[in-house]
């Protein structure tokens, strides 16, 4: 049998780390870029692994592979259409799909995370340490102003949004588990808020539109923690 080669896999999606190729067996194969490193991929395999294992849906995650230089991780293949496509095809479902998807948030907020999940905190320090152009002077505020804020034990997905959740034929799924971490969940908010109020948006759409889901947790939370959480993400570009 000749050895399989990339070429011979359909490419099904690409993001900024990761290329998706159809798999066998039913499968696709989420092949990262040869700079990822493989600690890494090992590191979002587990995440993917821990959401799927507490119940939460999410594409089961069956093994780390090594192909043509680079690490992958392969998934469980699964039809269906991301939320942002759905609304900028039907933009008269924004209202439904913004319900849909603070809905979905709440949910995975309502599960206690496994201890295999690093913690919110870390993920930040690290994002933190990572950012660009800030001086040190304004990291270490940064870090500060993260010692303030609650820790917790729910998880988190740390990269929630439109694109990550996918309309399948039985429900709806949450895909791309890289960043998840065990946390606060107005910190998970947070993050939200900002990628929907800093990212590229449907024709038509306005930040207005989508702030809806932080409503949905506005009125239950302490007041200084719900200043200090956005506060974070938007000065330092978390």
């Amino acid at each position: 049998m000749q050895p399989q080669r990339l070429e011979d896999h359909e490419l099904t999606g690409k993001g900024l780390t990761s290329e998706v190729y159809a798999w066998r067996d039913g499968r696709v194969l989420k092949l990262y870029h040869d700079w990822v490193l493989e600690c890494r991929v090992e590191r979002y395999f587990k995440a993917a692994r821990a959401a799927h294992s507490v119940g939460l849906p999410v594409p089961a995650a069956y093994e780390v592979v090594e192909f043509e230089g680079r690490h992958g991780i392969v998934f469980e293949r699964l039809e269906g259409v991301s939320m942002l496509r759905q609304v900028q095809a039907r933009p008269w479902t924004l209202f439904a799909a913004t319900r849909k998807l603070a809905e979905l948030h709440a949910q995975i907020h309502s599960y206690v995370a496994s201890p295999e999940l690093p913690t919110q905190r870390q993920r930040i320090r690290d994002r933190i340490a990572a950012v660009r152009d800030v001086s040190e002077a304004d990291k270490q505020a940064a870090r500060l102003c993260l010692e303030k804020l609650p820790d917790g034990e729910a998880v988190c997905h740390g990269d929630f949004h439109p694109e990550n959740v996918l309309f399948t034929a039985r429900d709806p799924l949450i895909i791309d588990w890289d960043g998840a971490s065990h946390g606060d969940p107005l910190g998970d908010v947070a993050c939200t808020s900002r990628l929907l109020q800093t990212a590229s948006l449907p024709p038509h759409t306005t930040t207005s539109n989508v702030g809806v889901p932080l409503k949905r947790w506005g009125g239950c939370m302490p007041r200084k923690c719900s200043e200090l959480w956005p506060g974070l993400f938007r000065s330092f570009k978390l």
